[in-house]
């Protein structure tokens, strides 16, 4: 199983939160997790409010909200 940090490291890697990586990150986030991951997911979550990181589902709606 993927950690919630190392999908944020893709997302930033290549500037876009997918819609699949999204679905994991909400699957992960009901299960347990450390204070790392919680802190690459706050980041994720400037990153895409900011638009450094496009969030693919919010591109076809229009707003920027993370998860």
């Amino acid at each position: 199983m993927m950690l919630i940090r190392e999908i944020v490291q893709h997302a930033f890697a290549t500037g876009c939160l997918t819609i699949q990586a999204e679905n994991q990150l909400r699957q992960l986030l009901r299960t347990k997790y450390d204070a790392n991951d919680l802190k690459a997911f706050m980041q994720l979550q400037q990153a895409a409010m900011s638009g450094s990181v496009r969030q693919e589902s919010r591109e076809r709606r229009g707003d920027r909200v993370l998860v």
